[in-house]
């Protein structure tokens, strides 16, 4: 049995590419164009570590992937509780895909509260393998299951594997010396491995991994590999899993290169110790631990050969004040947080703008306010990003679009610093963060040379011949004023948040003069050079889809999939929000209809109607997870009609 592969358009089923059948009554295997795998558990289940596992492997195979980790804010989250499930979603393919995928074609639930938070997403057909153990009648309770889902018909309209996990994983594991709750915890690696059988998944690389992860309890690396082992067998051998299925390599997906599964946070920390290389400068990280964002904290205090410094701070104020001493020092220096911490960090990046000095803000966004949604992503932090501070204190923003994306916005975000010499938000968020894709390593030709000239003399003469230095005279394409590192002789000067004077950097207070640094700071902003926007309209559409950072994925996704269906839409993405591209408002003009969709209530919106007079309509989407391509192109596709 054969049939087409899928076009690009990331379709809502996956499509059946081949069928062959093994002589001698060996399983079926079935190839397919693309998958999508959904782990779900308690969080202390180890679905996290699964689905990286899992996602590690696929990379190795050469597939084409999009990962959305989900999981609770709690670090213990209540077990066998719906607040409580953790979950790990990946969609694999033989061609470029954009999203994790919007409905699971495999469900893993290992607990009555996994498969109910999660069936809601499930179609009908698709695959669910269930630890039958934990379906006892007080969990079933515990989330209001009044009879067995197992056992009561529901689940009649998906293909339903019942699996004792628990119970297999214990047996597996009995010539261990291991009590049975500790051999309960590699359940996990069962199903793992199963998975990996079903899904014909290299395991080299997880029994390696697991080796590393306990080499000191080498006891507890031999189960985990046991039984990752026995999974892989038990699908081998049982008859409940007639069909093995195989994703071919992306082969055409990619350009050549050396690529590597990279996460968001980790491809920008990368790019942070790749732009201090290529600015030749120490790399200072003034931070606070915050979720989303720590792990970028953690990531680059292991690259201390890098020339890179790390300064875990008592909070966030001290953080960003050590990082702006950095930067006055002559570091590239750098901040890390996320919403909250972009609050308590307001008066130094004020500070930043007024001293004129190089700084990275990163703000990984989340769900707010307040505390809101630890581990849930939005994108509601760039109207903070540009107007929360006091007074007129510009900054520009970049956003990445994807999480290898995130390498290319933090070299971006440093050439602007540094070129231009002030503060730079860099807004990622959660879903970014933590998300995951194939990167291709750059090679080193291909990375920007981002050296500056400090300060070395005077700069200055006086009506009376003086040859002085005035840290604010500026460079007269950039308006960017000289970076005079402490200690150099001649180059004294003042710094502190009270108004300077033009040129002298004395202390003014005069009228006329701080209405001319106010206006050359915006100037400054307003003059920063970043390429034009990109519209991809192949067929002159009359409706464009005008979207930031993380929303390129689904919106792309959505925007493929109306264009397969006949229908006509242009669609352009921005990285520099602040400044706008210059072509920005021209690109506007030429449709009849603007449409944004947000995980905010309209902020870049708000943004475009104010700067371009335009009647963009916003589609927003506040629930704390990205958005479906399916349900984009539904909204997109009645924008068309309209």
């Amino acid at each position: 049995m054969t049939s087409q592969v899928s076009s690009p358009a990331e379709q809502a089923d996956a499509t059946v590419v081949g069928e062959q059948r093994k002589p001698g009554g060996a399983k079926d295997v079935r190839r397919l164009d693309r998958v999508i795998i959904r782990f779900a558990g308690d969080s202390g289940d180890g679905m996290q570590l699964t689905g990286d596992r899992f996602t590690s492997e696929t990379a190795s195979f050469g597939n084409d992937l999009s990962t959305l980790p989900n999981f609770p804010a709690e670090i213990r989250a209540p077990a066998g509780t719906l607040p409580g499930v953790s979950s790990f979603q990946l969609h694999f393919a033989d061609h470029d895909i954009l999203t994790p995928g919007d409905a699971p074609n495999v469900l893993v639930a290992m607990n009555p509260a996994a498969l109910k938070a999660n069936i809601g997403d499930v179609p009908r057909g698709a695959e669910i393998i269930v630890n039958t153990d934990e379906f006892t009648k007080r969990a079933l309770q515990k989330v209001g299951y009044a009879a067995s889902p197992l056992e009561d018909g529901s689940l009649d309209g998906y293909n339903l594997h019942p699996v004792p996990l628990t119970t297999l994983t214990v047996e597996a594991l009995k010539e261990f010396d291991l009590s049975r709750k500790e051999a309960e915890r590699s359940k996990n690696m069962f199903a793992l491995g199963l998975l990996s059988w079903m899904y014909h998944r290299p395991t080299e690389g997880t029994e390696k991994f697991l080796k590393g992860k306990f080499a000191k309890k080498p006891e507890i690396a031999a189960a985990n590999i046991a039984a990752f082992r026995a999974g892989w067998n038990f699908g081998e051998t049982t008859e409940d899993f007639a069909v093995s299925y195989e994703v071919s390599p992306a082969a055409k997906a990619f350009p050549v290169g050396t690529y590597r599964n990279i996460s968001g946070n980790l491809a920008l920390a990368y790019g942070l110790i790749t732009a201090s290389q290529q600015a030749d400068l120490p790399l200072f990280l003034g931070s606070y631990p915050i979720t989303p964002a720590s792990d970028i904290l953690h990531e680059l205090s292991k690259h201390k050969n890098f020339g890179v410094r790390t300064f875990q701070a008592e909070d966030e104020i001290a953080g960003i004040g050590a990082a702006l001493g950095a930067a006055f020092g002559g570091s590239l220096a750098v901040t890390t947080t996320s919403g909250p911490g972009v609050a308590l960090k307001s008066e130094t990046i004020g500070l930043a703008v007024s001293l004129e000095l190089p700084l990275l803000v990163v703000d990984i966004q989340r769900g707010g306010p307040s505390t809101g949604l630890p581990t849930k992503t939005e994108q509601a932090d760039l109207l903070q990003a540009m107007f929360g501070r006091n007074g007129e204190a510009p900054v520009p923003v970049v956003a990445p679009k994807t999480p290898a994306d995130c390498f290319e916005a933090a070299l971006e975000a440093t050439r602007i610093a540094l070129t231009y010499r002030t503060p730079v938000f860099l807004l990622s968020d959660g879903y970014l963060a933590n998300g995951s894709e194939p990167w291709r390593i750059p090679d080193l030709d291909e990375l920007p040379d981002l050296r500056v000239q400090f300060a070395s003399g005077p700069n200055h003469t006086l009506p009376d011949g003086t040859e002085v230095f005035w840290p604010y005279k500026r460079d007269p394409q950039t308006l960017a004023r000289p970076w005079a590192i402490p200690g150099t002789p001649g180059l004294e000067h003042r710094i502190g948040g009270i108004e300077k004077q033009d040129g002298s950097g004395n202390i003014s207070y005069d009228p006329a003069n701080h209405d001319l640094m106010v206006r050359t700071r915006q100037a400054k902003i307003d003059g920063i050079e970043v390429p034009d926007v990109e519209v991809d309209d192949p067929h002159e559409a009359r409706t464009l889809v005008l979207g930031w950072g993380s929303t390129y994925g689904p919106i792309t996704a959505a925007v493929r999939r109306l264009r397969a269906a006949g229908e006509s839409i242009a669609q352009a993405h921005l990285r520099h929000l602040n400044p706008f591209p210059r072509n920005l408002g021209a690109v506007l003009g030429r449709y009849e209809k603007v449409v944004i969709p947000e995980m905010n209530l309209g902020q870049l919106a708000t943004l475009i109607r104010a700067k371009y007079l335009v009647d963009a309509h916003s589609y927003n989407q506040v629930n704390g997870m990205p958005f479906k391509a399916e349900q984009l192109a539904a909204a997109l596709k009645e924008a068309i009609d309209d």
